[in-house]
């Protein structure tokens, strides 16, 4: 038996993970005081750095709590130990002050208004009663308003407002929940709030309690404010007014495209759409996030106007997540205000998140007819996340951003220094070195000047908060994406040799093996399908099948290809899709059809010219596509006004009838011949099926129904086929295709009955927002790298 240690002893603890900007060193402090601990804690560029000293089962207890009972929004990634000599110091425990060393400390993401401040904020009797800035060490910004690490108040947007003495007490108050919250702050020395009218509105400008109360009138009288928030500025107009609703998305160009809503609180959640507890769990979270609810029809109050998610069963849904938000909404006693806000993000079509204030009167002029801002600066631009629950309560996320950035993900395999460029849809970029890997903040499509400069300084402000200097940079193989010449030009500017190119299809399976730990080493049968990536051929691929790893990928099986009219530009016109899949497997045109109607004749004459001749017409695998044509097909979509606008109304369409009609439509599986050793899921059986049902009088939605339960039977088929030929028996199943809940579903429970184990993804989207994972991946980790 080991003997007892007799007398005091010291010991040194680094703790690195997201531990600063959370409370961290006053929850140590309590700890030791707690247990009469001698010794000191304090900030440094690596983490969080501890001396504790006295009797050794003290000493011992205090190691074990920090381990196990961490402060709400920390998140310990590891805790190094070394005993020391004892110093005989009994004084009390100290906080020291940060210092200023190199290294890597994870700063936590953005977080929702904590319980106890919005207490303060609705009551009369505290010093911030109706502060639009309440918050503490357990909730608030911290992304959006730090500029640099470690993470004190001179390397933040709060830099240039100094404490009152009694905020400053509180900062300086190890027992505060304050101590420390850089971002404290009361209504005598913190930001404030100023709203400006548009020209000719007839309303004057005004300052903070007055600037809220005018700004929550001109929503309920059917006007639309632009809302400063944490990381940037959003749309606003009350959601229950059509009128409303319909000038802004008229004024912002939106097509028919979803907006996301606000509702006040949870109840008013519920009056709208249907949610599960795990749904409410997702809305309530300190993150935040949209999430994709099924309206309730009729709904339990006020009616959304039909403008804001038209022709889609689910709305998306967020709770207030700031003050600023809560005290828009009104306190009780209050002009009531409209109890659910259309909350879209502030900028034109085509643009990044306007964050600068002089940017958004002239940006998002003509848009608003209002600007309710405050003076607080914003560091870094951040998009609200999104995202679905599934049945089973697990999450799926659609977008990753606020409340997400910049939370490291754990790799399965250390990585070089890389940036990671990502795709040219839904971009979001990703830095990455040794076992971490960090996303930075949605940045949207990259259509143009703005967003390739946002894309700018998302990468230098994530460099800087994580402390990665890239050594290599990666990107999609596409010769025309300007992600991908964005990627070459940061390549020059860092001094970098030419970018690791990465196939797209190929990054999406390796994204999802990153997310759920695989190391590699064993392949797995990647099923990846989306609407666009670049093929090794030369063609567009998208319904793929690769056995893959980090390092190689061999393609096993792809949907059969069909002529794609105008490339990417005929992707506008599912109706043009559709004919194009018809003639590819040897089906007629007929006058009955949805898709033949659709489309002029003058329209029809030249594309059959251009399908005979080949003129134009790029081949294509994309299952996007597929999805697109059959939309037309039914009936339900022939023009599209935004991106994946088809599938997704397909969906709709499917969910209506897909608990009444579960016959799947049959798809060919024959080998490839320009696939050697390969398959190709042939759409040909599937499509004359349909059209034979359609003349039959089948309904729409039923039709939809049967062609998502194909689609998902093929997988299966093909999957099996891949694990008789090579022995694996996991799958990915990944690519934005999959963001479909039906087809994710119904392939995932298919799968798991044949035995698979099913990799679907959760944190890290399924779409082009995850692309960047799956670049770094294959960049990161290979040793003989394809540039260009």
């Amino acid at each position: 038996m080991t003997a007892p240690v007799a007398g005091p002893v010291r010991r040194r603890l680094t703790v690195r993970g997201t531990v600063q900007g959370v409370g961290f060193r006053p929850h140590v402090h309590r700890l030791a005081a707690g247990l009469s601990l001698a010794g000191f804690v304090g900030n440094t560029g690596d983490g969080v750095l501890i001396e504790v000293e006295g009797p050794a089962d003290g000493v011992h207890r205090f190691c074990a709590l920090l381990a196990e009972q961490p402060p709400p929004l920390a998140t310990v990634t590891g805790i190094e130990g070394i005993d020391l000599a004892a110093t005989g110091e009994r004084g009390p425990f100290a906080i020291r002050s940060t210092e200023r060393a190199a290294g890597r400390t994870q700063l936590p993401p953005d977080t929702a208004t904590c319980a106890d401040c919005l207490r303060e904020l609705a009551d009369p009797g505290d010093r911030r009663h109706r502060h639009p800035f309440v918050t503490c060490t357990h909730c608030g910004p911290r992304f959006t308003i730090a500029t640099g690490m470690p993470y004190d108040r001179a390397a933040t947007t709060m830099a240039g407002f100094p404490m009152c003495p009694a905020c400053a007490r509180e900062y300086g108050d190890p027992a505060d929940r304050r101590f420390h919250a850089q971002p404290v702050a009361c209504p005598g020395c913190g930001p404030h709030l100023a709203l400006t009218p548009a020209e000719g509105l007839g309303v004057r400008p005004s300052r903070d309690a007055e600037a809220l109360a005018t700004a929550r009138a001109l929503l309920a009288a059917g006007r639309i404010v632009a809302v400063k928030g944490v990381g940037g500025y959003h749309l606003a107009c009350d959601a229950t007014d059509p009128r409303a609703v319909a000038a802004l998305r008229d004024r912002k160009e939106r097509g028919g495209k979803a907006f996301a809503v606000m509702c006040a609180d949870l109840a008013a959640a519920e009056r709208i759409a249907v949610l599960s507890d795990a749904e409410r769990a997702a809305l309530t979270s300190a993150r935040r996030p949209i999430v994709l609810l099924r309206r309730r029809t009729p709904p339990d109050g006020p009616r959304l106007a039909g403008q804001v998610c038209p022709g889609s069963p689910h709305v998306g849904v967020m709770l207030p997540y700031t003050p600023l938000h809560s005290l828009l909404f009104g306190l009780p006693g209050d002009p009531p205000g409209p109890p659910v806000l259309v909350m879209t993000s502030g900028n034109r079509s085509g643009e990044p998140i306007v964050t600068d204030d002089t940017e958004a009167l002239t940006r998002l002029a003509g848009l608003a007819d209002a600007w309710l801002a405050h003076n607080r600066p914003i560091a870094a631009f951040c998009d609200d996340s999104l995202l679905r629950v599934r049945p089973d309560g697990t999450e799926q996320v659609l977008r990753r951003s606020r409340g997400y950035v910049p939370r490291p993900l754990r790799l399965p395999v250390p990585v070089r220094p890389t940036l990671a460029a990502g795709g040219d849809l839904k971009n979001a970029l990703c830095l990455g070195e040794d076992e971490h890997a960090w996303f930075g903040p949605h940045l949207g499509d990259m259509d143009g000047p703005a967003t390739l400069e946002a894309a700018e300084r998302a990468e230098r402000h994530l460099a800087r908060l994580t402390g990665v200097t890239p050594r290599l940079v990666g990107a999609d193989r596409h010769p025309g994406y300007r992600s991908t010449r964005w990627a070459r030009g940061r390549a020059v500017q860092l001094g970098l040799r030419a970018p690791v190119l990465v196939q797209h299809h190929h990054a999406h399976i390796a994204s999802a093996m990153a997310e759920h730990g695989l190391d590699g080493t064993t392949p797995v049968i990647g099923v990846a399908f989306d609407g666009t990536g670049y093929g090794d051929d030369g063609t567009v691929w998208g319904g793929e099948v690769l056995l893959a790893d980090y390092t190689r990928y061999r393609r096993f099986a792809r949907l059969a290809p069909a002529p794609l009219p105008g490339g990417d530009a005929g992707v506008a016109n599912p109706c043009r899709l559709a004919l194009a899949r018809l003639w590819a497997a040897g089906l007629p045109w007929a006058d009955e059809q949805p898709s033949v109607t659709a489309c002029s004749d003058t329209e029809r004459a030249v594309l059959r010219r251009q399908l005979e001749r080949q003129v134009a017409c790029v081949p294509t695998s994309s299952m996007g596509r597929l999805f697109d044509a059959v939309s037309s097909l039914v009936g339900v979509c022939h023009r599209a006004g935004y991106e994946a606008q088809a599938a997704m109304e397909l969906e709709a369409a499917a969910l209506a009838a897909a608990d009444d009609d579960a016959v799947p439509y049959p798809f060919g599986c024959r080998a490839a011949q320009s696939l050697p050793g390969g398959w190709e899921i042939d759409p040909a059986p599937t499509l004359a099926a349909l059209l034979c049902d359609q003349a039959g009088g089948t309904p729409a939605p039923v039709l939809a129904a049967r062609f998502h339960r194909g689609v998902a039977r093929a997988v299966a088929e093909v999957c099996r086929r891949a694990r008789t030929a090579t022995g694996l028996a996991t799958v990915a199943l990944t690519g934005g295709v999959f963001v479909n809940a039906l087809l994710e579903e119904e392939c995932a429970a298919l799968l798991a009955r044949d035995g698979f184990t099913v990799l679907r993804h959760g944190e890290v989207p399924a779409g082009d927002g995850g692309l960047a994972l799956g670049q770094l991946m294959v960049a990161g980790t290979a040793t003989n790298h394809e540039t260009e």
